[in-house]
């Protein structure tokens, strides 16, 4: 992960991300039928609760994060959802979860990365966890909206194409924006991927 103490964030109680409340990116892309339950790995899962609210729905879910803290009040929240979800404390950049998983979800993982190459790893090694069918659904911070001096950071569709299409094929790219209960909500993508069955073709000119 990045040169970044987040265990100290979640220490202080700075948790601007935490809503405690599932993201409604991730609500409405399950109700509305795109995914559908199966085995699942929340990349960045925090305090669990998106985790949480997927295997409510049917979904067996390992979420990992990078904060000991965060992985520690992710468990004190199981109660009966033990048997459906799990939390490990875990470096996905360098040592990521055995196994293959039907959807990867990560909500402000992926754009936490400054260095180009860094996402492209990241992207990489999500497809390296997929399932053959699976999906990756990466919750992202946008170049769009007003200047700000807080919030996600900002990653350009370009940025985004750049990481991804080598390892993967985006299924959908559209604009959004956190749900994180100010004024102004930030501007973010919605960018839905899954394993290539052909390698990118790059364009052919005449």
């Amino acid at each position: 992960m990045p040169e970044h103490d987040w265990n100290a964030h979640y220490a202080s109680g700075f948790m601007p991300w935490d809503s405690d409340e599932p993201d409604p990116a991730l609500v409405a892309t399950v109700e509305g039928g795109t995914i559908s339950a199966g085995r699942t790995l929340e990349v960045g899962c925090g305090t669990g609760t998106n985790a949480l609210w997927l295997a409510a729905r049917g979904f067996d879910v390992l979420g990992v994060d990078v904060s000991p803290l965060a992985i520690d009040r992710a468990r004190a929240k199981l109660g009966d959802a033990a048997s459906a979800c799990r939390f490990e404390v875990c470096d996905f950049l360098t040592d990521p979860p055995q196994g293959v998983f039907d959807f990867v979800l990560d909500r402000g993982c992926f754009h936490a990365f400054d260095a180009p190459e860094v996402r492209a790893r990241f992207a990489a090694l999500v497809a390296g966890v997929l399932a053959p069918g699976g999906l990756w659904l990466s919750l992202i911070g946008s170049t769009e909206g007003g200047s700000r001096d807080t919030g996600p950071p900002r990653r350009s569709a370009r940025d985004i194409a750049s990481a991804v299409e080598p390892a993967l094929e985006i299924v959908e790219l559209r604009a959004i924006h956190f749900d994180l209960h100010v004024e102004v909500p930030p501007a973010a993508w919605l960018c839905l991927s899954r394993v290539r069955a052909f390698p990118a073709q790059l364009t052919t000119g005449s």
